[in-house]
């Protein structure tokens, strides 16, 4: 099918809505300093760049994926503006920008699926911490589910693959599909032993159908490009060729810089730059190119808009970026690539009776 676009990327001027308060990591002007940024670099005006403004997800697209009762609580905290826990406040103002950024990656997800563009990028995106019964981590909604339960819905997609990139475990996606075989959930991130959300360790590789389609591949701090891109070879690209996805959803943000205070990793913005290529190359592999990048984690202001670009110009196709780092980029620490080898051993080795690309472990 001939491509209407290329690319269409979802943004909406009430994003900034999702705004967590002044003294918050997470601040409502990140999306606005991003797209100056991105239109300083003339990203709106590449060709077969097209920039989409969301409609609002339904409650019916959010109850795919959580309970009747959590949605219900988190309208009468917003109501009454009250506090979900005490990193994740709740208004009617977070709450509309969180269904206009959901709805951001189902219109995402369908141009892409519908074979309408090559891919979507959804700016504010990837709400991992949110389960179907509950929040917390920022996050209320998790818009990954309900991208993936859309297109299961309405567009017939039955194969997924999520690479979740971000410094953090995405716990609550990782829950809500631990027992289903047909969502292959990779995830690269810090060391969860004492470090948010403190789950997400190797041996938890899915339950029932869902063995072996749990992948975690915990990092420990200091790790930087080199060995984050080598993990990411070994496990994320021979597990796309066996799995053969319909499309791949990568979700993460800036949040895994050597400079974010959230986290204890040392990728670059050069780093995102090769990640983002890297999977937008196992989707040109795997599924005709469809790839849905979520976009939306990251807390320290300089960073942010140029590792959340380096992403976005390796999705379509950019052979450079030409960023100039506003820190200097400590080196990784030399016991990484050791422990992060034992790790991929381990791992293959609980893999290998699900995937022959490891049967030699």
């Amino acid at each position: 099918m001939k491509t209407q676009e290329k690319t269409v990327i979802t943004f909406h001027e009430k994003f900034k809505q999702y705004d967590l308060g002044k003294s918050h990591p997470f601040q409502g002007d990140r999306f606005a300093n991003s797209m100056k940024f991105f239109k300083e670099r003339g990203l709106p005006d590449l060709p077969g760049v097209t920039l989409i403004e969301p409609q609002p997800a339904t409650f019916a697209d959010i109850l795919r994926v959580h309970e009747m009762d959590y949605l219900d609580c988190v309208l009468q905290m917003a109501k009454e503006n009250k506090p979900y826990d005490v990193e994740t406040p709740v208004s009617e103002e977070i709450i509309e920008a969180a269904l206009l950024i959901a709805g951001g990656a189902i219109k995402c997800g369908e141009t892409v699926y519908s074979g309408k563009a090559e891919q979507g990028i959804s700016l504010g995106s990837g709400y991992h911490h949110a389960g179907r019964n509950y929040g917390g981590g920022f996050c209320i909604f998790n818009d990954i589910a309900v991208l993936v339960e859309y297109l299961r819905a309405k567009c017939g997609a039955k194969r997924f693959l999520i690479l979740d990139y971000d410094v953090h475990f995405g716990n609550g996606t990782s829950e809500i599909y631990y027992e289903d075989a047909n969502i292959l959930h990779i995830s690269i991130h810090q060391d969860p032993e004492s470090f948010y959300p403190e789950t997400g360790f190797v041996w938890q590789i899915g339950k029932g159908k869902g063995k072996g389609y749990n992948i975690n591949v915990p990092l420990p701090a200091g790790t930087g490009d080199s060995t984050y891109l080598h993990a990411l070879n070994e496990v994320f690209v021979p597990l796309a060729e066996e799995f053969k996805p319909e499309i791949i959803i990568g979700n993460g943000g800036s949040d895994a810089h050597f400079a974010d205070a959230l986290g204890g990793l040392r990728l670059t913005v050069n780093g995102f730059f090769e990640v983002s290529r890297l999977i937008k190359a196992a989707a040109d592999s795997t599924c005709n190119g469809k790839v849905v990048m979520l976009i939306g984690s990251g807390y320290n202001v300089k960073v942010l808009p140029l590792c959340w670009y380096a992403l976005i110009a390796g999705a379509v196709g950019l052979r450079e970026i030409n960023i100039e780092e506003p820190y200097s980029a400590p080196k990784e620490l030399p016991q990484c690539r050791r422990i992060v080898d034992q790790t991929l051993d381990e791992l293959k080795r609980l893999l290998s009776a699900q995937w022959s690309c490891f049967d030699s472990f």
